[in-house]
């Protein structure tokens, strides 16, 4: 299951809070090298969140969620509990057509939900205004940032546009150390393989190619990852 984080919106003092023309360029600089610090895919969605409100001109609360094709909802980092709050109820069949709508378009905004039929999760809550940005999609699932905001009509073209430009510093950055992330698991993966190769070749007298063979046929037979297997022989090795 995915790890979750709460953020505090009050971090970041040095941004310029709703920034406009060169500050807005200013901004997203800042929060680019922010976003690209994160050490993990969830550090970068934590990071996400908590910018939003500094960057998006009438955000007060910002949360991350993933959402699959049979609309279960997972929040990934939130700014506060009240977003917390309405990403768990905001999933029923009624309620779930605003998110609904960025499987076939990038942007989504729910303008004023007392006036509009169908929100009342979000206005039971005091949160009037919503807007959300895709993060990332495939088949099965999207990725979707969303901002909240307690007055209605919060998020106008300039915040959309500003909140199109923050998403795609986002999206590059969750790339980027996503492939770090990958890279840095191969490597350990290698030297795990190595180092249970080198055990195998010191119990049993055999070359190095006999031993990656042995425990290629350890996996096939127990239908188990290569590094798997290679863990479990360093493991016993290591307590043994």
């Amino acid at each position: 299951m995915p790890k979750r984080f709460v953020v505090a919106a009050s971090e970041f003092p040095d941004l310029p809070r709703f920034p406009v023309g060169f500050e807005l360029a200013e901004a997203l600089t800042v929060a680019s090298q922010q976003l690209h610090e994160a050490p993990t895919p969830h550090g970068t969605l934590r990071t996400a969140a908590r910018l939003a409100v500094h960057i998006l001109p009438g955000a007060e609360h910002a949360g991350v969620s993933e959402i699959d094709r049979g609309n279960k909802i997972r929040t990934l980092a939130w700014t506060d509990e009240v977003v917390r709050a309405a990403e768990a109820r905001h999933g029923g069949r009624e309620q779930h057509g605003h998110w609904e709508q960025l499987w076939h378009s990038p942007v989504a905004r729910i303008t004023d939900s007392e006036a509009d039929g169908g929100w009342d999760v979000l206005a039971a809550l005091g949160l009037r205004s919503a807007l959300s940005l895709r993060l990332r999609t495939d088949r099965r699932r999207l990725t979707v940032l969303t901002a909240y905001a307690r007055k209605p009509g919060a998020f106008d073209e300039a915040a959309t546009r500003i909140g199109r430009l923050f998403t795609a510093h986002v999206s590059i950055a969750l790339d980027s150390v996503s492939v770090r992330e990958q890279l840095t698991e191969a490597m350990h993966t290698r030297d795990l393989i190595g180092q249970a190769t080198g055990i195998l070749m010191e119990r049993q007298g055999i070359d190095a190619a006999a031993a990656f063979e042995s425990l290629v046929r350890a996996s096939q037979r127990e239908n188990v990852k290569l590094r798997d297997i290679a863990r479990r022989i360093v493991d016993t090795h290591n307590t043994s």
